[in-house]
């Protein structure tokens, strides 16, 4: 049987292991930490190449003349993604005959069906992480493409 005397001195034994174990797995919870900061970023930085990429084809898709500025294009992906620097993005258009046989674009390609046009556009950005873990690059590239058949 343990008395008032003998429980007190054992809750003094222990009184300094809350701080031990805290000092052990304090730098473990920081690194889990910025190890999920840096996912996040990742994603985010995924999510908007993505979004840029996707902006440049929409620009081109609204007729046929927006589906020949290429330059245009590339310029709607660049300023979609303004909070990131160094994105590139190439736009190119092609078209397909609606009976599934190749087309050079030409208006008279498709003598049975008709022309459907299409814009591509990719957006490619380079992710740079904020500290540099091992067996991690330090830098990724994210590439996004998105294609969509132009409204005629």
């Amino acid at each position: 049987m343990m008395t008032a005397q003998g429980l007190r001195r054992l809750a003094r034994a222990d009184s300094g292991s809350a701080i031990a174990e805290l000092a052990v797995i304090a730098p473990l919870l920081v690194l889990l930490l910025i190890g999920l900061i840096e996912v996040g970023r990742f994603a985010q930085y995924s999510i908007v190449v993505a979004n840029a990429a996707r902006s440049g084809a929409q620009y081109g898709a609204q007729n046929l003349g927006t589906a020949a500025d290429l330059t245009g294009m590339a310029a709607a992906a660049r300023n979609d993604a303004q909070n990131i620097t160094g994105l590139s993005a190439t736009a190119v258009q092609f078209c397909r005959c609606a009976d599934g046989t190749s087309s050079t674009c030409l208006p008279t390609d498709c003598g049975t069906s008709h022309r459907l046009v299409f814009v591509q556009v990719d957006a490619t950005g380079t992710f740079t992480s904020i500290l540099h873990f091992p067996a991690v690059p330090a830098s990724q590239t994210i590439t996004s493409r998105a294609t969509m058949r132009v409204a005629q």
